[in-house]
């Protein structure tokens, strides 16, 4: 077991410059994609209706989704549509369409399609108006840019110094917008639960960064190699445990609630995105600069 972490070591050593390219390289993606992305839908995301405002109409039973799709995608705007299943019996239990539609034209389409009214014991309709949904999504975007702001002074004044500092910000920053690049690509339409989710990563990306700069700075004992692998091992577990966590409750809510899948969807993502850049990103920042303190003192 020391044989190999001597030869991790080494090979660390040899090769941490290096290893910065590829973070650096995802990084420069990450903004081309997002500068073509913006300038193609004049957003960051593609919203759902609790973001643009709309309809969502939930209808219950069993509805053949696939038509349904097929048949009011031309007569119902951005039309969106989920199936909300049974948990234990996997039994379709109600069917979920969201779109820009108004909610009376929505509800008079849904009746001449299903052939039957829709009333508050076969149905339920839920309408936001555009103004409001804008105003909310403002204040979403808001409450991350403060909390990122508030995160990163927070993280100067424990530190003091410019470069370990930028390395936990540059870090965090990286598993968001990376993060949000996946989501873009995978075509999700983000809803105020996942404008949230991503809030909720700022908080588990900085986590593992703050853990290891403090162990690599603040500690005098060991070389600088063992205190990143000692760190290394605390903060994997960490990030590793609450990935599964997430993945699992991933996979119990997908059937039943949309809101939480894409919670815990980007959290996932987040997450894996965490442990690339705390242990390729931040490590290899942080070793640079610990080693060109030594050389120059």
């Amino acid at each position: 077991m020391e044989e190999h972490k001597k030869k991790l070591a080494t090979f660390h050593d040899k090769h941490y410059k290096i290893l910065l390219l590829i973070p650096v390289a995802l990084l420069l993606f990450s903004f081309v994609y997002m500068g073509v992305f913006y300038s193609k839908h004049q957003d960051f995301i593609r919203k759902d209706v609790s973001l643009t405002g709309g309809t969502s109409a939930t209808i219950y039973g069993e509805v053949n989704t696939d038509d349904l799709n097929e048949k009011l995608s031309e007569k119902l705007e951005d039309i969106n549509v989920r199936k909300i299943y049974d948990l234990v019996t996997r039994e379709q239990k109600a069917v979920i369409i969201e779109t820009k539609t108004d909610g009376v034209q929505t509800k008079e389409i849904l009746e001449n399609y299903l052939g039957y009214k829709l009333n508050e014991k076969n149905s339920s309709f839920e309408f936001s108006g555009s103004n409001l949904s804008e105003s909310f999504y403002k204040q979403l975007l808001m409450a991350i840019f403060f909390a990122f702001v508030f995160m990163s002074l927070v993280v100067f004044i424990i530190f003091r110094t410019f470069v370990p500092s930028s390395a936990v910000i540059i870090s965090a920053f990286a598993d968001i917008l990376m993060t949000l690049v996946v989501v873009n690509l995978m075509g999700v339409k983000v809803s105020s639960a996942g404008i949230v989710a991503f809030l909720m990563l700022i908080g588990y990306s900085v986590d593992t960064d703050i853990l290891l700069t403090t162990r690599v700075l603040k500690r005098q004992e060991g070389s600088l190699n063992k205190k990143i692998f000692e760190a290394f091992k605390t903060g994997l577990t960490m990030t590793l445990t609450a990935l599964v966590s997430v993945v699992i409750a991933l996979i119990i809510v997908k059937p039943l609630s949309g809101v939480l899948t894409q919670i815990f969807m980007i959290l996932a993502i987040g997450l894996v995105f965490d442990i690339f850049n705390t242990w390729v990103t931040n490590v290899s920042i942080l070793k640079w600069y610990v080693k060109h303190k030594e050389g120059s003192s």
